[in-house]
């Protein structure tokens, strides 16, 4: 399958999931990810979930990571369109957000942070293959920002679905995920 026909049939796989089902997904996926043994995290990048897309909320993982590990931090996503790459944000108490083009909330303003000190990404995605290459939503971003980021930095997606065997038209920038949770079992990639 190519990522056009897996971001097309994701897509609608994703708006067809009955909320009963998400919200049950939703808890799954927490508790699959509780069970990642970890390193030290200092730094998260979390992207902020579009909920008109049906994409998984990061909030209760946030959440967990600020118990497991003390002290941690985490950056937001914002699009620089002077660059066309994103920008990690530091989040503060006070940080403001606004809406962009794409209906995703981004801070306004706010400190950024290099990528190389970025330990954990929770990466956005529509589809994944049983080599950890993902399907996002075509820009493009996420694969500029994780070739910025440290070799060993570790690369989380969260999918309510299993993988596809393939993704046809990986391409050789394409950065494969370390780990996928999916509400039945987590995929480690090497």
């Amino acid at each position: 399958m190519t990522k056009q026909q897996a971001r097309k049939l994701y897509t609608e796989k994703r708006m067809q999931l009955p909320v009963a089902d998400r919200n049950r997904f939703d808890d799954l996926l927490l508790i699959q990810f509780q069970k990642l043994v970890l390193p030290e995290i200092l730094l998260v990048h979390t992207y902020l979930a579009m909920e008109a897309k049906k994409e998984f909320a990061t909030d209760a993982i946030l959440h967990y990571m600020e118990f497991q590990h003390p002290g941690v931090q985490f950056v937001i996503p914002r699009v620089n369109a002077e660059t066309n790459e994103l920008d990690n944000i530091l989040h503060t108490e006070d940080l403001l957000f606004t809406t962009n083009s794409w209906g995703i909330a981004e801070p306004v303003d706010g400190t950024v942070v290099d990528a190389k000190e970025i330990d954990l990404v929770l990466v956005p995605l529509l589809a994944f293959d049983t080599a950890g290459n993902r399907v996002g939503y075509g820009k493009g971003y996420y694969d500029k920002l994780l070739a910025q980021c440290r070799r060993d930095v570790l690369k989380v997606g969260f999918s309510y679905f299993e993988p596809l065997d393939k993704i046809a038209d990986s391409a050789s920038f394409d950065i494969p995920l370390s780990y996928c949770v999916t509400p039945h079992r987590i995929y480690e990639f090497g």
